[in-house]
């Protein structure tokens, strides 16, 4: 696999090539049961975010732009000044500093994947105030 790398924003780079989410670490913020998973490159990070059912993903923004797919549960969400329902396979864009978010509708978990560019360490920091749950836990 080579030598770990690390980009200019001082983000390392997996070293999995070919990967299923039950093998990496989970990340949980008990304030709202939400769960998080990350793998970074060296330009990306690849996220897997769990909601449970009723809760709120806060609107927010960051710097970076995202592209989000759905795989699992209904959202009403909101990017910049458009809100829709959106279900599994439908996704979304939010450029840098555009306001995204929604709640989750129904009695399912949403499960969706993000994909933020570039991989700095904003992210990372976010995924640190979680409590860190090792992979098979």
């Amino acid at each position: 696999m080579g030598e770990p790398r690390t980009n200019q924003h001082g983000v390392t780079a997996t070293q999995r090539r070919i990967f299923a989410w039950d093998e990496v670490d989970r990340v949980r913020w008990d304030e709202d049961d939400t769960e998080g998973q990350i793998l970074s490159g060296e330009q990306m990070h690849l996220i897997r975010a769990v909601y449970p059912p009723g809760s709120t993903y806060e609107i927010h923004s960051h710097p970076h732009e995202q592209f989000s797919l759905l795989l699992s549960g209904r959202l009403l969400l909101t990017v910049g000044d458009e809100t829709r329902k959106i279900g599994p396979g439908d996704g979304w864009y939010a450029p840098g500093g555009v306001p995204h978010g929604g709640e989750v509708l129904g009695d399912e978990e949403a499960v969706f994947i993000d994909v933020y560019s570039p991989a700095t360490t904003w992210i990372l920091d976010v995924f640190a105030q979680g409590r860190h749950i090792p992979a098979g836990g």
